[in-house]
This record gives structure tokens, sequence and C-alpha cells, in this order.
């Protein structure tokens, strides 16, 4: 397959993949495609698989490409083929990154790191960072390319702070209740409120901003 074609069959998985995402991970080692004598890159089935299982278990495990590199490394030395993990439906991968991993993954320095953690953007649980404090990580770093950096970001954290106590407030009388399963249906409410949120905000946001491009 040519590379057009290994996107057209990814695309629909991992909306994300670009034709730099699959070169870089050429370039990284992690995929080794054939080359045509005209020097084109030509896809194998097993190849697209490959890319299957590095796309997911950057998705959803957040792991770091050295860590997934190992990880296939050592699937060939054993002479077996690699296998994306099944997902359990409602379960989330649990995601402890040490404070190296967490500047792999999401390619910031320590300087950045440190100041997200002074504006308290994010921060480790005995030194060690979840999958929430990842995707802040590299959600900053995407804003940075926009000349957004962690100091402007501290409206965002109020908006978040104040969202929260919402949720609280809201949750607050089923854990009084102090009854059989009421922390699982807080948790359920405290979910469901929290996606409601979001919604919401990206809708206001949307909004705003058309009224700042006069749309």
């Amino acid at each position: 397959m040519s590379i057009g074609e290994v996107l057209a069959l990814l695309r629909g998985e991992f909306p994300d993949i670009t034709v730099s995402k699959i070169r870089f991970l050429e370039g990284e080692g992690l995929i080794e495609p054939q080359r045509s004598p005209s020097g084109y890159r030509k896809f194998t089935h097993a190849d697209v698989e490959r890319l299957r299982y590095i796309l997911t278990e950057q998705r959803d495990r957040y792991l770091p490409l050295r860590v997934i590199k190992d990880h296939l490394e050592a699937a060939a030395r054993e002479d077996v083929p690699v296998a994306r993990p099944r997902a359990v439906p409602g379960e989330r991968a649990e995601v402890r990154l040490s404070r190296e991993e967490l500047l792999d993954a999401s390619g910031l320095d320590e300087e950045t790191l440190t100041e997200l953690e002074d504006f308290g953007l994010l921060a480790g649980v005995a030194r060690r960072y979840d999958a929430d404090a990842l995707a802040v990580a590299r959600s900053v770093g995407a804003l940075a390319a926009f000349g957004v950096h962690a100091r402007h970001l501290r409206p965002v954290k109020a908006a978040a702070d104040r969202e929260a106590a919402l949720v609280e407030q809201a949750v607050a009388p089923l854990l009084r209740r102090r009854a059989p399963g009421a922390i699982d249906r807080a948790d359920e409410t405290a979910r469901e409120i929290s996606e409601l949120l979001l919604l919401l905000h990206a809708a206001l946001v949307r909004t705003e901003v058309r009224g700042v491009l006069g749309r």
C-alpha cells in the first residue's frame, strides 16, 4: 500500500494521523516500510497493524514512544506479533508517568512543566502523573505554538475551579445520604454533569469567538 492508502485505512480510527506523523514514526525507528525502486514507501498489512498498535498505545495508554519501541523490540525478540490491548467499555486505562516520562510524552521542557505546576494547572501524586496531567501538558504544548503560554491560562484554571464547585454542590446531597451505592451514584452524576458542562463551555467559547471574528 502507498502512504495515502494507509492514511485512508487509519483515519477513521485515528483522525489526527497525517503523512508527517507516519514519517516521524519512521524516523524514530518504530516502523520500517519498504521502498519501491523509485523511492516511494510501500506498506504491508503488518506495517498497518504495527501503526495501529503504536497509535493505540499513544492514545489510550499515553505511553511515550520510547516505551512503545521497547515493547515492539521485545515482541520481535520473542517472535510474537504485536497486539493492541482490548479496551473494556467504560474503563479508562490507568496512567502513572514519572516526571521524565511526562516530559517525554508531552514534549514539554522542565521549565514549562514547573511553570504549569506553579500555576496549579497540573500536579503529580506521589511523584507520578495521570492521564489528565498528560492531557494538560500536551494541550499547553500545542497552545504554545499559537503564542498562548501557561501564564495566560489562569482564567481557564479559574473557570475549571468554578465548574468543579458546581459539580461538588450538585453531588453533595448524594454523598450525605450514606446509603449503599451512594458513592457510585455520586460518581456517575458527577461525570454526567461534568460532560454537560464541557459541552456548554465549548459552545459558549465558539459563540464568543464567532463574535470576535464578526461571524
